[in-house]
Parts: structure tokens; C-alpha cells; sequence
């Protein structure tokens, strides 16, 4: 077994650091009497084709789990989702408001330049920079980095950020408050760094196969857009000696059913999802390869408050609450999800849900209020109200929109116009507002309930843009000052709430991940409430 003890690792708590703690950083552990196949190679299903592998760029899952292969952070997770080192081989804090993170002297980037503080420096201020129109520039103002807010908006230059290379291996954070889970954020996609010189010779281009550098443990191979993107390991990599596999492919097939049944045949390892319809057979049948858990993730519908009809409290709250999640949960589903009635879900650490009112009321009740709502805001038989949905392309998702499209229908009337995108255009229709009423779901980037109720921020454009409350701005900004951890619990669901209250989304389900994976795949992390894979932790076991 492989461990890489790390001594003197600064850990965080509430406002305090200890000194002499140990860390292991993960790599393929092959446990004793695992026989390794002679083919070390995993093909794994990713969903649908990634936006961009830009880490500043994207937003998405399909991305993350690429990226993350590609790129390493100041930290990783571990099989449990622990936070380890990444580049940062340890780090330190005395107020949870200036962070120092010393970097690995061994790290380098696939050309074999060495990986500086400089690096994340170039990185972190590329991703605030309003010319760069990040996704998630708004992530490093949740975190109260110092300047971020003025520099996402324009009033000051992404120099003043709070970050500092104090040599080529000490990188320095500056927060505006003490926030100290600040760690756990540094392990999001967003936070990768990228390679400075690739990046200004090939603008959006670096990321082809031809010009990519990387820092994680592969590097772009083959990229054929819209069938496979082939990764091979970086021999540059700190720890490529540990690295069993010798081929990652990922396949962006978005029919759950045809990635199931190109699984079946051997062509697949590992799925990027199992289809709603064929879970309970498949456990039946095949108990070995479905592996389930809950993870930090909520799914849900977001109205656009911006446009009619959904400008109408009455109107949105109507909506939502004629959706049975009973049913959706036990009879659609049936895997293990729960009934979602505020964003944030119940497996988080630390946080404490205090059910709005209209949870506790019966389906019948809800279907009686929201008939109520919707005849005060002027909708009746001979008024209908009619609007359409949008849903990325997804049997899951289809399957989900026609069963709530059919209970609107039955319960109040509703004329709705089902309308699905592909992922890139769905994501562009989303960010821009060209919806009504869109299918989102949101996975934690860190575990902390802030993780999900930022994104309801007015300058966050994942969520919060579509919503734009002062009242709730003011919230996210009271938690984010707050230095105690019982007044943080209590703003979430105070802010909960609120969402409850104005309803600019309709919380339908809290996640659990569920996919194949063939049992000759070993390393997989069945634990991970982030559902964080490496394929550098995992192996090809004989069969």
C-alpha cells in the first residue's frame, strides 16, 4: 500500500489551526493478493459531450469529471471525500483568514515545466477577470477573497486580488472574513490552474490534443467531438509511479438505455448514470455492478421570474406545489431519493432543515392550494395557463418532465410544451434566460450548506440572476461574515425560507447517484458523497 505521509499539515476549525497533523495522499492502492489485469484501460460513460476543458470555463458535471483527471488543485478528496493534499503538499492558517499553501517542489506540468504558486496566482485571477466571463467567477466572491466582488464587477483590476505567490512554492490567500471551511472550496474545478504560456499562445484552443499542458495525472490523447476523448497518463506527474492505468476513454452518450446496453456488451466499465425505468431489474439482475449513494445534490425546476407568467409569486408557488415528489421519489424513480423541499439537501454536514410549511401538508392539501393560487392569478379553464419546459436531452429527464407535465395537466389545467436541447445549448439557453421554466440540478461543490445556498445570490449566474432578491443577497452576506458556525446554521434556514416563501425554484428531489460499474474495476469510491472519481486512483483487477 501506498501512503505519502505529509507531517506539520495545518487543519481547519472553527477560527483555529493544528499544527502536526498527518495527511495521506491517494494514488491506485491495490490491496494485497489483487491480481492485475495485463489490459490496464477504463472506458467510462460521461454523459454527454463536455462543453470546454477549460477549467475557468465550465460549469458542468460532464466537465468536472474530465477535468478533474487533467488538472490538480492545491487539494483533492480521498475514497470518503476527506480533503487531501493536491499540489499543496500542506497548509496553514491562524485566523481562517489568511491561508498559506506550500507547494510540492516535484510538481510539473506535462511539458515538465515545475508548477509555481505563480501558477494558481495567473489562475485564479484569470477566472475573476470579467474578460474571461467565467460561469464561476461568482465562486470566488462566495468565498470573500479579497477584491473578488469588485473585480467580477468591474471596479477593480484583477491584480488587487488577494493572492500572492510569497516565492515559487508558498502561495498566500487573503479572505475578507474568516471562513473556515475555505479549504474544502479549493477542491472545485474552478480552482484548477491552468498553464500560462499554453493558455496566451492558443487562446480557446490550448485545450486541444495537440497543444494541451496539463498537471493531473493524464493529458489529452484523442479528442473526436461527440464520440470518445481518449486520455493517457502524464509521465510528468508528481506521482505517475502510483498511476495503474494506462488509457482513460470517456464516452458522452446521453441515451442512459444505449449506455446501459453498450455496458451489457463490454464496450463500457462504467456508466455515467442508469436509466429510471430499468433500476429495479437491474438490481435484481445484475446486483454486483449497481452501486448507489447519496450525494450532495438537488434537482429541481427553475422558474425564470424575469418573464411572465412567472413574474407572479402566485403563479410559481402553484406550480410547485402541484408536484406529488411522493411519486416522483418511490414510484418514478424508486432509488433511494428523497423528497426535496428546499434546496439544500438533508446530507450535508451540519445542516439542520427546518421543513416550510407546505411540506407538511398533505399531496391533497398542496393540489387545493395551488388551485387556489392559480385561480388568484387569473387562471381557469377557460384561461389556461400555458408555458413551456426545458430539459437537456436525457431519457431520465424526459421521463421525469412528461410525468410533472401530466400531474400540472391534471391537477390544474396547465398546457405545457415540452422542449429539450443538447447539453452545450441548453447550458447557453440557461445562462441567458431563454426559458420559462428549466430542469436544473445543482451537486455541492464543498460540504457546506453554502454551497447551495449561494447559488441563489443575485450575481450568481447559475441561479440567483433569475431571482434577484435584496433580502436574500443580504443573508448570503450576513452567513458569509458570520465567524460562528450555530448563527451560519441559522441564516441557511433562514434563507431556506425565504426561497420557500418567494419560490423562485421548485425543489423536487435530493440525489443519490446511481451507475454500473463492472466489478474488474477496482478503486472506485463508493463513498464519496461528491461523487469525486480519479481514474488515478483506480485499477483493472484480472479476471
Amino acid at each position: 500500500m501506498y501512503k505519502n505521509k505529509i507531517t506539520k499539515i495545518m487543519l481547519l476549525a472553527a477560527g483555529l489551526s493544528f499544527a502536526a497533523t498527518s495527511f495521506s495522499t491517494t494514488a491506485a492502492v491495490v490491496p494485497a493478493g489483487v491480481k492485475l489485469a495485463v489490459k490496464q484501460e477504463l472506458v467510462r460513460g460521461n454523459g454527454s459531450e463536455v462543453a470546454s476543458l477549460d477549467p475557468q470555463k465550465v460549469d458542468g458535471l460532464p466537465e468536472a469529471m474530465v477535468i478533474r483527471d487533467l488538472l490538480e488543485g492545491l487539494v483533492n478528496q480521498d475514497a470518503d471525500g476527506n480533503t487531501i493534499p493536491g499540489v499543496a503538499e500542506r497548509w496553514e492558517t491562524k485566523d481562517n483568514k489568511t491561508f498559506t499553501f506550500y507547494l510540492r517542489k516535484d510538481a510539473k506540468w506535462s511539458n515538465g515545466d515545475p508548477v509555481t504558486a505563480h501558477d494558481f496566482v495567473y489562475s485564479f485571477e484569470r477566472l475573476v477577470d470579467p474578460l474571461t466571463a467565467s460561469p464561476y467567477a461568482w465562486y470566488l466572491e462566495m468565498s470573500s477573497m479579497l477584491n473578488a466582488a469588485d473585480i467580477v464587477n468591474g471596479k477593480k483590476d484583477k491584480s488587487t486580488l488577494g493572492v500572492k505567490a510569497i516565492d515559487d512554492y508558498t502561495f498566500q490567500v487573503q479572505l475578507e472574513h474568516a471562513v473556515p471551511y475555505f479549504v474544502m472550496m479549493m477542491g472545485h474545478t474552478s480552482m484548477k490552474p491552468v498553464h500560462k504560456e499554453t493558455v496566451e499562445k492558443y487562446g480557446d484552443q490550448w485545450t486541444k490534443p495537440e497543444h494541451f499542458v496539463g498537471n493531473g495525472a493524464f493529458v489529452v490523447n484523442k479528442w473526436v467531438v461527440n464520440e470518445r476523448l481518449v486520455l493517457t497518463p502524464n509521465k510528468q506527474y508528481w506521482d505517475n509511479a502510483h498511476t495503474v492505468l494506462t488509457k482513460v476513454t470517456y464516452l458522452p452518450i446521453e441515451n442512459q438505455v444505449a449506455e446501459m446496453n453498450r455496458f451489457f456488451s463490454g464496450e463500457i466499465d462504467m456508466t455515467y448514470e442508469i436509466s429510471n425505468e430499468h433500476y429495479r431489474n437491474l438490481v435484481k439482475k445484475h446486483p454486483e455492478e449497481v452501486k448507489t449513494k447519496g450525494i450532495l445534490g438537488t434537482y429541481y425546476y427553475q422558474f425564470n421570474t424575469h418573464k411572465k407568467p412567472f413574474d407572479d409569486v402566485r403563479v410559481r408557488k402553484a406550480i410547485s406545489y402541484a408536484i406529488d415528489r411522493d411519486i416522483i421519489t418511490k414510484a418514478i424513480l424508486g432509488q433511494g431519493q428523497k423528497p426535496a423541499y428546499f434546496l439544500t439537501p438533508e446530507i450535508v454536514a451540519g445542516f439542520n432543515p427546518e421543513l416550510p410549511e407546505y411540506a407538511k401538508w398533505t399531496q391533497k392539501e398542496r393540489n387545493a392550494k395551488a388551485k387556489e393560487l392559480l385561480a388568484e392569478a387569473g387562471y381557469d379553464k377557460s384561461h389556461p395557463l400555458k408555458f413551456s419546459l426545458l430539459y437537456n436531452t436525457s431519457e431520465n429527464h424526459k421521463k421525469l418532465a412528461v410525468a410533472i407535465a401530466s400531474m400540472w395537466k391534471k391537477t390544474l389545467g396547465v398546457e405545457v410544451a415540452l422542449e429539450n436541447q443538447e447539453w452545450k445549448t441548453y447550458l447557453e439557453s440557461a445562462r441567458e434566460g431563454n426559458f420559462q421554466v428549466s430542469r436544473s440540478g445543482w451537486s455541492g461543490d464543498y460540504n457546506e450548506a453554502s454551497t447551495f445556498t449561494s447559488l441563489m445570490e443575485g450575481s450568481n449566474s447559475t441561479g440567483g440572476t433569475l431571482y434577484q432578491s435584496a433580502e436574500y443577497d443580504n443573508l448570503v452576506k450576513q452567513a458569509i461574515a458570520s465567524t460562528s458556525e450555530a448563527e451560519r446554521s441559522q441564516i441557511y434556514n433562514q434563507e431556506e425560507t425565504l426561497l420557500a416563501k418567494d419560490m423562485p425554484i421548485a425543489p423536487i428531489y435530493q440525489y443519490v447517484q446511481t451507475r454500473l460499474v463492472n466489478p474488474h474495476v477496482g478503486g472506485y469510491a463508493a463513498h464519496n458523497a461528491e461523487d469525486k472519481l480519479y481514474s488515478k486512483d483506480m485499477y483493472i483487477i484480472a479476471e
